[in-house]
């Protein structure tokens, strides 16, 4: 069943309102659990100082795990923070949606040691999962999304540019004309896979499927539709290899 079907299921099927809410907001039925998670809701609006001091303090139990010294900003969105997982010094900015939606395991998103994502960063796993190593960084406004069992693998100190926009389980098949697109599911592209040191300049597109291989970089506005080998340089839509760092090395 496609993810739209089940969270629309779930949202406007059989169940009271709390049920609902706890099933597709919060992923746990433990009524202790969520009044901790309106306790933190109500936190995470508090601004300055003061709001920082307090989601440090409190914050770190709603997660499956988190490491020490982390720092969440005002206005954060956690959806079933239970299958999220936090390495030491993570940052999470103002504005930034963490959405772990998947009931086949527990660490749908797992963010390293020492990463950053800045404002508005969305991390959306829906039936999909989200790594992210160490030391990188996620720029403002970038999307990167999992569904249908296709995960998106970054490693470490990666440098992911503004707005950008990685996939994996983004395209419907198209096949049949008897039955609308939204109803013949996603395809399974195998996710993406963004090895170690990559540089993603802001606006790139990286699709399902899609391996960018270690201390390559791909130019500002590109899409990546295919694999790139490691210390590449790519730009374009669709992006084509340009270039090697290792040229006259």
């Amino acid at each position: 069943m496609m993810v739209q079907e089940k969270t629309h299921k779930a949202i406007t099927g059989k169940g009271s309102a709390l049920s609902k809410y706890q099933d597709v907001i919060v992923g746990n039925r433990s009524f202790l659990y969520l009044c901790y998670y309106e306790w933190c809701v109500w936190l995470g609006v508090v601004p300055g100082a003061l709001g920082m001091l307090l989601r440090q303090l409190f914050w770190p139990r709603l997660f499956g795990s988190c490491g020490r010294k982390p720092a969440f900003a005002k206005g954060i969105v956690l959806r079933h923070p239970k299958r999220i997982h936090l390495g030491d010094s993570v940052v999470i900015s103002e504005g930034c949606i963490l959405d772990a939606r998947n009931q086949d395991t527990d660490r749908a998103i797992v963010l390293g040691n020492e990463v950053i994502l800045s404002n508005n960063v969305v991390l959306s796993c829906k039936n999909g999962s989200i790594t992210i190593g160490y030391a990188t960084g996620i720029n403002t406004g970038t999307i990167i999304q999992s569904t249908n069992n296709c995960p998106v693998s970054i490693g470490a100190d990666g440098i992911i540019g503004q707005m950008s926009f990685v996939v994996g389980g983004g395209s419907y098949n198209i096949d049949r004309l008897d039955i609308p697109i939204r109803l013949q599911g996603i395809k399974d592209d195998g996710g993406v896979t963004i090895d170690r040191d990559v540089w993603l300049g802001a606006h790139v597109t990286v699709l399902g499927g899609v391996q960018v291989g270690a201390g390559s970089v791909v130019a500002a506005s590109a899409v990546l539709t295919r694999s790139v080998p490691p210390y590449s340089i790519a730009k374009g839509i669709p992006a084509q290899v340009t270039g090697s760092r290792k040229e006259g090395v």
